[in-house]
C-alpha cells in the first residue's frame, strides 16, 4: 500500500510503498477514502523536522535533556544510534480518516466488513491507503454518510471536547479565539447547540469565512475596539466562556480571553498557546481556566485505546469515542454543514504539495483533504526493498524491530549474513528497518516469514505477550530462535516451550533457542568472574529502576507481564551465571508503594552450590544514582561492578579498577556468540536448563510476593 511519510532528519516528505498494517486484537482494518490534514499540528511537525539540528533542539528541549542523560549513562555510541534511529525513520503523519471496513479482529464487536467508518488517533489513522485502528478509536457510520465530511472525525471530536469543558447552557455566549479547523468546527457546533458565538482570528479570510458560515459575529484581532465590540455582542456582560483554539507561543490569546470573559466565566484552552496570563485580570474576575485533553476521556489510556475497555456511560458520559459519534451524528443530521470547510483536495501522490501549500502560506486554505484511489487492486503485505542475496549464513528474519532492536541487536549483526525479511506492527516501521539495515523485504504478514524456506534464524523483539507464541512457531518450523527477554509470561507457556525444545524440530538446528540475557556477555562480567573465582559466594544486584506509570504497557500483566517478569528475569539470570549453578529456592517481598505495583522488591535466592543472592529492584530511588550496581563476595575477594562501566576488585592488596570508555552491557559479544553458534552448528550459548530455571525462578518470585512464602525450585 502507499503511505505519506516524512524523515525527521530533514523533513523530506515521501509517498512510499509499505506493508499493510498488522491487524492486532481489538483492531479494525479500514480502506481509506479521505483523510484530513491538520494544518496547525501537522504543519508544525513538518516545520520542526526541516529545521537544523540546533533548531530541532530549541523546539524539543525535553528530548535534548534525554539525550544528555543517555550520554551520561550509556555513552556516545548507544546514544548516537538511538538518535539516528529516530531521525532516519519513516515517520507517519495524519490522525483523521474515513473509509470502508475491510477486516475486523475476531474480538471486535460492532463492525463488519463493508461498513463505513470514521477513525482517529495519531499513529493509527494515518495518511495511508489502509489503516488499522483500535475499535474505541473508530465509529460506524450510516450507509449514506458523506465520507468527505466524516474524515474530519478527529478534529471534530477535539473541538467538541473543548465545548464540553466550557459547560455552556442554552442562550449563553461563547467567544472562540483562533478560527482554523478547530475554531470553525467549534463555532459550528456551538451555534447548532443554541449558543451565541463570536469568533476572533488574526487572518481576515478566516474571519470572513466565520461570519458567513459558522458564527453570529467575527472580528480580527487587530481591529479597533475589538473588546468593546465583543462586550456589545454579549450585552455588556462578557462571554460566558472563551474557547482558545489558536496555536501560538504568544500569550496574547489567553490575555484577550481574560479581558472579554465575564466575571467567573470559563477559559478553555484547546490549542497550544503561551500561558503567562495577566494574573490581576484573572484574579479580579475569578476566572475558571480549564485545559481540554484532545478527543476526550480515554485519550492516552492504554486500557481504553488499545485494550478496548470502555468507561461506563453512567460515570463518564462523553468518552473520545462517544464524542466522535456525536460529531458524526451532527454531520449526518445536517445540523452541522461542512460544505464550505474543504478548500483543497489532493490525491495521495500529491500530498507533499499540500504541505508545501501550508508551509509557504501563499494561498488561503482551511480544510485540506487527501483523496485515495479506492478502485486500485488490493495490496500485498510484502514489499521488496532490496535485491535478493542467496549466499550467507545465517539467513535472518526479524519479527518486531523497535528501539531496542535497532539500537542494540541489528547494529551488532556482523559478518557474512543475509538479512531476509522484517515484520513490525506498522508499515512505516517495517519499511524504516528494511531500508536502514538492508533487509530484502518487509512485510505485515507473519506467514511470509514462516513460509520462507531460506530463513534459518528468527529474531523476536515484539511486546512481551507475543514472545511465547512466536518462539513456539519458530521452533516448530525448525528455525533458530533469538528472543528478547522475557521468554514468556506464564509457567504454562514455559513448559510448552520446553516441550518444543525437546522435539526433533527444535533440535535439528544449531543454537535452537537463545534469550537476550546480554549482561552475561559484558567484558566486565568476564573480569568479575575471573577476579572472584568459582565456588560459593554471596551476591547483591541492586537495580535503581525508577518509577514507571501504572498504565505503561509493561505494567499490564497481559501485555508486559509486570516489571519483575518483564525485566527482573535479567538479573536473576545474571546471578545464576556468575555463581555457576541453578537456583533452588526463592523468596520475594515488596513495598506496597508506589501504587501497589510490586516494583520495589527484594528477591532472595539460594543456589545449588550454596551461593546466595539478592536482587533489589527499586522504583523509588533517585534518578541521579547509576541504574545497576553489583557486589560479589567470595573467599576474601569482593568485586563491585557499577553500571557495566566500572569494576573495582578488593582483595588482600591494593584494589584494582577497570573502567570502560562507555557502557557495555554485552550486546556485541552476545550477538557475535549466538551467530557464531548458528554458523558452526554449536549449542546455544545459554543452555536451555539455565533459561528454564531462570524463568521459573522469576515466576515463583512473583508468586512469593503474593503469598508471602518461600518456594523450593528443585528437589
Amino acid at each position: 500500500m502507499r503511505q505519506l511519510t516524512q524523515k525527521l532528519k530533514d523533513g523530506r516528505l515521501q509517498v512510499l510503498d509499505v506493508p499493510v498494517p498488522v491487524l492486532a486484537p481489538g483492531m479494525v482494518l479500514v480502506k481509506s477514502h479521505y483523510s484530513v490534514i491538520s494544518a496547525g499540528t501537522e504543519g508544525s511537525t513538518v516545520t520542526t523536522a526541516r529545521m537544523s539540528y540546533l533548531g530541532k533542539a530549541r523546539q524539543k528541549p525535553q528530548q535534548v535533556q534525554q539525550v544528555l542523560e543517555s550520554l551520561r549513562s550509556k555513552g556516545p555510541v548507544q546514544t548516537y544510534r538511538a538518535v539516528m534511529k529516530k531521525l532516519d525513520a519513516h515517520s507517519h503523519l495524519g490522525y483523521s480518516v474515513a473509509g470502508e471496513v475491510v477486516e475486523v479482529a475476531p474480538d471486535v464487536r460492532g463492525f463488519s466488513p463493508g461498513d463505513l467508518a470514521a477513525c482517529g488517533g495519531a499513529g493509527y489513522a494515518n495518511h495511508s491507503e489502509y489503516v488499522a485502528v483500535p475499535s474505541n478509536l473508530c465509529v460506524r457510520l450510516a450507509h449514506d454518510a458523506n465520507l468527505r465530511d466524516a474524515a474530519y472525525n478527529t478534529v471534530g471530536a477535539v473541538a467538541l471536547q473543548g465545548i464540553r469543558q466550557a459547560d455552556l447552557r442554552l442562550g449563553e455566549t461563547c467567544a472562540v479565539i483562533g478560527l482554523g479547523l478547530l475554531g470553525q468546527l467549534a463555532c459550528l457546533m456551538l451555534r447548532a447547540g443554541g449558543i451565541r458565538t463570536v469568533g476572533v482570528d488574526s487572518l481576515p479570510e478566516a474571519v470572513q469565512a466565520t461570519r458567513e458560515n459558522s458564527a453570529d459575529a467575527a472580528f480580527t484581532t487587530g481591529e479597533p475596539g475589538l473588546e468593546q465590540k465583543i462586550e456589545e455582542f454579549t450585552d455588556g456582560l462578557g462571554a460566558d466562556a472563551v474557547i482558545i483554539t489558536a496555536g501560538t507561543s504568544s500569550d496574547g490569546p489567553i490575555n484577550l480571553a481574560g479581558r472579554v470573559a465575564r466575571k467567573r466565566g470559563k477559559v478553555v484552552i484547546v490549542g497550544w498557546i503561551g500561558t503567562k496570563f495577566d494574573q490581576d485580570t484573572y484574579y479580579k474576575k475569578e476566572l475558571d481556566v480549564r485545559l481540554s485533553c484532545s478527543y476526550g476521556p480515554g485519550r492516552y489510556d492504554i486500557n481504553y485505546e488499545e485494550r478496548g475497555i470502555d468507561y461506563p456511560a453512567g460515570y463518564v458520559r462523553w468518552t473520545e469515542n462517544r464524542n466522535m459519534l456525536a460529531f458524526q451524528e451532527l454531520l449526518h443530521s445536517g445540523k452541522v454543514d461542512l460544505g464550505y470547510m474543504t478548500t483543497h483536495t489532493f490525491k495521495l501522490e500529491q500530498a507533499p504539495d499540500a504541505f508545501e501549500l501550508i508551509l509557504k502560506g501563499d494561498e488561503p486554505h482551511l480544510g485540506i483533504l487527501i483523496q485515495y484511489d479506492v478502485d486500485k487492486a488490493e495490496p500485498g503485505a510484502r514489499i521488496q526493498t532490496s535485491e535478493a542475496r542467496r549466499s550467507g549464513t545465517p539467513t535472518i528474519a526479524f519479527i518486531g524491530a523497535g528501539s531496542y532492536a535497532m539500537g542494540n541487536l541489528l547494529p551488532n549483526i556482523k559478518g557474512d549474513v543475509v538479512l531476509k525479511g522484517v515484520m513490525t506492527a506498522t508499515g512505516t516501521g517495517s519499511r524504516s528497518v528494511a531500508d536502514r539495515y538492508g533487509f530484502e523485504y518487509c512485510t505485515s504478514e507473519e506467514q511470509d516469514i514462516w513460509n520462507d524456506d531460506q530463513i534459518d534464524t528468527v529474531f523476536i523483539a515484539t511486546r512481551h505477550d507475543s514472545h511465547a507464541d512466536y518462539t513456539l512457531q519458530a521452533l516448530r518450523a525448525g528455525r533458530n530462535v533469538f528472543v528478547e527477554k522475557p521468554l514468556c509470561l506464564t509457567l504454562d507457556e514455559l513448559d510448552e516451550i520446553a516441550t518444543a525444545v525437546g522435539e526433533p524440530s527444535g533440535q535439528d538446528r544449531a543454537g535452537a533457542l537463545m534469550v537476550g540475557y546480554n549482561r552475561r556477555f559484558s567484558p566486565l562480567t568476564d573480569a568479575l568472574k575471573a577476579a572472584v573465582g568459582e565456588g560459593r559466594m554471596a551476591m547483591i544486584y541492586r537495580v535503581n529502576a525508577g518509577p514507571m506509570p501504572a498504565d505503561a504497557w509493561m505494567q499490564q500483566p497481559e501485555i508486559g507481564g509486570g516489571r519483575i517478569i518483564g525485566e527482573a528475569c535479567h538479573f536473576i539470570d545474571y546471578l545464576m551465571y556468575v555463581n555457576g549453578s541453578l537456583p533452588v529456592s526463592v523468596y520475594a517481598a515488596a513495598m506496597d508503594e508506589p501504587a501497589h505495583l510490586e516494583d520495589t522488591v527484594n528477591i532472595s535466592l539460594v543456589f545449588e552450590n550454596g551461593s546466595i543472592g539478592t536482587v533489589s529492584y527499586l522504583a523509588n530511588g533517585s534518578t541521579a544514582l547509576p541504574k545497576e550496581y553489583i557486589e560479589v563476595y567470595r573467599a576474601g575477594v569482593t568485586g563491585v561492578l557499577t553500571d557495566f562501566r566500572e569494576l573495582r576488585v578488593y582483595g588482600s592488596g591494593k584494589p584494582t579498577r577497570t573502567r570502560l570508555p562507555g557502557q557495555n552491557k554485552g550486546q556485541p559479544k552476545m550477538m557475535a556468540t549466538f551467530l557464531d553458534a548458528v554458523r558452526k552448528g554449536a549449542p546455544s550459548p545459554i543452555p536451555f536448563d539455565q533459561i528454564y530455571a531462570g524463568m521459573r525462578a522469576t515466576f515463583k518470585a512473583v508468586e512469593s510476593l503474593r503469598s508471602g512464602e518461600a518456594y523450593r525450585l528443585r528437589d
